[in-house]
């Protein structure tokens, strides 16, 4: 009998008054008398972490989501102390830390309050698992928005929604289900046109509540681990997104092929239907870079095994496909067969490699092969050995990427669907139950993939992509939202998933288009691929149950269809490389949401459906059957239709005609988009030309295109052409500009310059301050010409 009520429930516990504290170099410790210490650690002027612990001591520091090669350090720091209260100042940020209760606010140099604790740091102990339920709460300001979080099937805006974090293998979820395969415990708040970001780095199970529960009040909580937060200011979401891009780590370029179109099924088998599929694509003309074999290109789904009755001769078939221009990418998952004559099963076992239940005995689940061992991808001595595992399938078969499923981890037959929660991890030395390593399983997984991909690929560039992922996990490999359906609503959430996984810091995010699940419409997949082809990763992916979703699985109409913008994506190749560029360099989303465009314009708050491609493209996907076309937000500024090159005045909503073949794209005004003539494969033609299409704006515009040799290590060492292009336009003048950075000598000579919405008739041109007559630069009454490709600046006048 329990006598002692404060046993019997003790509720929550909270910090009491600060008695102490000690100033070291970058961080601050503020001690209570109840044994409570906050550490705050400046990292940059806009970039604070906030790190509590409970017990008087903190455990070791280690954290899989911090890119470790990232070099940190502030202008400015100062702590002063006041009556009831202490003040931390940096040079963008000040933070006040009260005496009482150790809650704290933040300001910014104007006395701004951007961000306020409500009840702060709390917790509540588990006499389940030991350890503490640690808590957080913070009040919402008037007009306060919410953004980030990754693979989320709901608004963009996530104001009034509670979400979960655990990585779940969600077949055919549905709008607002929660939770999904990815877990990014990050979000961007926004008021009063300034935003700041909140990234709770805690991989046991999380939730955040956006003012669900209470109106004015957003939390955020976690099942067990620290309560260890970082604050990041903008004030402009960009800045946000960037700064927690560089805390959690960018990629290395994919080779240019990766940014190809892909065509995959659960499954193409045998050899024979491989080839079947490959050889249509060449007969239709509809590019394609990339073939996908599911599961059952191995025998009895064991990984790194080959069913020799499928693929006689694995090395031959990828190579021939290789001669058509098309690069193999098999699946590989966690599941490794129980089967004493497996041969990665008993090295696995002989190593002690295999994940082991509290009591000692190996975790078992029955995945696709039966009852499954999994390997400990947290133990670094497992992932060198998982790494090696890929010499066969890449070195010597020719095997071009690899792709994760499976890996949240996922077991079937189980009412959780994955591993019990007493199995244990080395967790690079820092031992834990699988509540703790549950969230960043997949990571590692993809992690251990990418290193073994990337030592058999080299000198080139490796390709992997996860189902599964934390944050950081951007620094190893690409993701898929999952196990869609093929309906209209799925389309509105593919399309939310990758702009909000965009500006959670993983960029390289697609759909599978069309559906997983169950069988789309004709119409249904022309609108997706109208909208895949401008997302990071494009990739048609179908479950073998519901019938066939090649592009000539439906009528004619929706072959041309598919043509028309899968080709359209290989004209804008160039663009979507220095896309990426951009994303590799400087942290900058390749999909930006209204939001993040323009945060000052509050119409841009609640806008789910437009996005921008890169920094100039305006993208608004057909998200009805049988629309004739559809009422859409234009953002401020000057826009030129893509298909029309009619020019709209942006800052308003409009209704927007398209037809079955279109949908809304617009050009901002003053770009110079890039472009490539259309292949059917990534290095399939030799051109002497790039095509510039100039948009005039009467003011000023930067552009870029980045080039490099489109695969392999050169870039690092320099064997780059960045171009950088200013279009300065006047009333009867444009001026274009070029500046080239790098060593790399791009193969064209010649840029073909299409002149966009021009309000004068051209009379003359000078390059580099010289007279040119217009047959030697092919001009034409339509307004292009061609030009060669080393000059400074080119000045076009009119009248």
């Amino acid at each position: 009998m329990i006598t002692n009520t404060s046993l019997e429930y003790k509720g929550d516990l909270y910090p009491s008054k600060i008695v102490s504290y000690e100033h070291e170099g970058d961080s601050i410790f503020f001690n209570t008398d109840n044994k409570v210490i906050l550490k705050v650690t400046i990292l940059r002027d806009s970039l604070i972490r906030f790190r509590f612990t409970t017990k008087g001591y903190f455990s070791n520091d280690f954290s899989y989501a911090i890119d470790k090669t990232q070099l940190h350090g502030y202008n400015f720091l100062e702590l002063t102390e006041q009556e009831t209260y202490f003040e931390i100042r940096t040079s963008k940020v000040k933070c006040k830390i009260q005496k009482a209760d150790l809650r704290l606010s933040i300001y910014d140099l104007n006395d701004f309050l951007i961000l306020e604790d409500e009840l702060g740091f709390h917790w509540e102990e588990s006499y389940e698992y030991g350890g503490n339920i640690v808590k957080m709460s913070k009040f919402s300001k008037d007009g306060e928005c919410y953004y980030g979080l990754g693979d989320k099937a709901t608004q963009m805006n996530l104001k009034g929604k509670r979400v979960e974090n655990f990585a779940t293998d969600q077949y055919a979820y549905q709008k607002d289900q929660e939770p999904l395969y990815k877990v990014v415990p990050f979000y961007i708040g926004l008021h009063n046109k300034q935003s700041y970001g909140i990234f709770f780095d805690n991989t046991f199970r999380t939730f955040f509540d956006f003012c669900q529960e209470r109106r004015n009040i957003t939390s955020f909580w976690a099942e067990g681990g620290e309560m260890n937060y970082y604050f990041i200011y903008g004030p402009q979401m960009q800045d946000v997104v960037t700064t927690y891009t560089d805390l959690t780590g960018k990629p290395e370029l994919p080779p240019l092929w990766v940014l190809g179109y892909h065509q995959c099924k659960w499954s193409y088998y045998p050899e024979s239907k491989v080839k079947e599929i490959t050889s249509k694509f060449r007969e239709l003309k509809i590019p394609c870079d990339a073939i996908y074999l599911d599961i059952d290109y191995m025998d009895g789904f064991r990984c790194f095994t080959w069913n020799k009755n499928y693929f006689p001769d694995p090395k031959k078939m990828v190579t021939e496909l290789a001669e058509d221009g098309f690069k193999t990418v098999v699946i590989i998952d966690p599941g490794i067969k129980i089967d004493k004559d497996y041969w990665v099963y008993k090295e696995a076992l002989e190593k002690d490699y295999f994940c082991k239940r509290a009591d000692g005995p190996y975790m078992k689940g029955k995945v696709w092969p039966g009852e499954c061992n999994f390997p400990d991808y947290t133990n670094p001595a497992v992932r060198e050995w998982w790494a090696g595992l890929f010499k066969e399938l890449v070195s010597e078969i020719g095997v071009k990427g690899v792709w994760n499923d499976m890996n949240e981890p996922a077991v079937m037959e189980v009412p959780n669907k994955t591993f019990p929660m007493d199995v244990r991890h080395f967790y690079e030395g820092n031992p834990c139950s699988h509540r703790k390593a549950h969230n960043i399983y997949g990571t590692q997984m993809a992690r251990a993939t990418y290193h073994g991909v990337k030592r058999f690929t080299y000198p080139k560039r490796p390709f992997v992509i996860t189902r599964s992922a934390y944050s950081g996990a951007q620094r190893y490999t690409s993701s898929w939202t999952g196990d869609n359906v093929a309906t209209w609503e799925h389309l509105w959430i593919a399309n939310i998933q990758v702009q909000r996984m965009s500006i959670s810091g993983m960029g390289f995010t697609g759909s599978d288009i069309g559906g997983f699940a169950e069988q789309p419409t004709g119409e249904l997949y022309a609108r997706w691929i109208q909208l895949g082809v401008f997302h990071p990763f494009c990739r048609t992916h179908s479950s073998g149950d519901h019938g066939n979703q090649e592009p000539w699985a439906f009528d004619e109409e929706v072959i041309t269809i598919t043509r028309k913008f899968v080709s359209l994506r290989y004209q804008l190749l160039p663009y979507l490389y220095t896309m990426f560029w951009q994303y590799i360099e400087e942290g900058v989303p390749m999909l930006k949401p209204l939001v993040y465009y323009d945060q000052d314009d509050t119409q841009t708050h609640y806008r789910n459906d437009e996005f921008i491609f890169g920094n100039q493209i305006l993208v608004c996907p057909i998200l009805e059957p049988n629309a004739v076309g559809r009422r859409m937000y234009i953002p401020r500024g000057e826009w030129y239709s893509y298909w029309t090159n009619e020019l709209f005045i942006g800052g308003r909503e409009i209704w927007i005609d398209t037809k079955f073949d279109e949908i809304p794209v617009f050009v901002k005004a003053g770009a110079i988009i890039p472009k490539y003539p259309v292949q059917q494969y990534v290095g399939e033609l030799e051109f002497d030309e790039l095509t510039l299409d100039v948009y005039y704006k009467n003011g000023k515009e930067q552009s870029a295109v980045y080039e490099d040799a489109q695969d392999g290590y050169d870039y690092k060492k320099g064997r780059y052409s960045y171009l950088s292009l200013r279009n300065i336009g006047k009333e009867k003048e444009l001026i274009i500009q070029l500046h080239k950075e790098g060593k790399y000598t791009t193969p064209y000579t010649k840029y073909k310059i299409n002149l966009i919405g021009l309000p004068f008739k051209v009379t003359e041109i000078e390059i580099d301050n010289e007279k040119i007559e217009f047959d030697k630069v092919s001009f034409e009454l339509n307004n292009f010409l061609i030009v060669d490709k080393e000059f400074n600046e080119l000045h076009i006048v009119g009248e």
